[in-house]
């Protein structure tokens, strides 16, 4: 069973969902919470690109998973490489767990520091060319890529 999935250029949401589901119909789990991100038309970008530090995201990820565990909760994760054209998919989270009320507060929570801590960094497509999107990127503590 894999949790965190990366995946080149747009993810195959319905796909993605199913087999999640599938993969955790027998656990008895009493809520399965997802929460999908999409490209938005906006800027005139005909797509968002992103860059994945590898190393970083999956002990970030595994660390979030040990909170799940402890909620006797399973997190799942997928996320784009590369170019993501508007109006696709470049993230997917799901939260797994006996109780709603964790499986929703734990999935606020996950996106949330998802945004400000992921080794994920975003750029722009514009007449195909790649630009960093500054503006629209959240701080990440001690990268030195943006000052906070």
């Amino acid at each position: 069973m894999r949790v965190l999935e990366l995946f080149d250029g747009p993810l195959a949401v319905e796909d993605i969902l199913a087999r999640w589901y599938r993969e955790e119909s027998g656990s008895n789990y009493g809520a399965y919470i997802p929460f999908i991100g999409t490209v938005r038309d906006e800027e005139g970008i005909e797509a968002l690109s992103f860059d994945i530090y590898e190393p970083i995201l999956k002990s970030w990820f595994d660390a979030w998973q040990e909170r799940a565990k402890a909620h006797d909760a399973v997190l799942k994760m997928a996320h784009s490489k590369g170019d993501v054209p508007v109006h696709t998919s470049s993230y997917i989270a799901a939260v797994f767990s006996p109780k709603r009320k964790v499986a929703l507060a734990m999935i606020n929570d996950f996106v949330e520091d998802f945004k400000a801590s992921a080794p994920i960094w975003k750029y722009d497509v514009r007449n195909g060319e790649r630009i960093y999107a500054e503006t629209r990127s959240t701080p990440m503590a001690g990268s030195g890529l943006l000052k906070g």
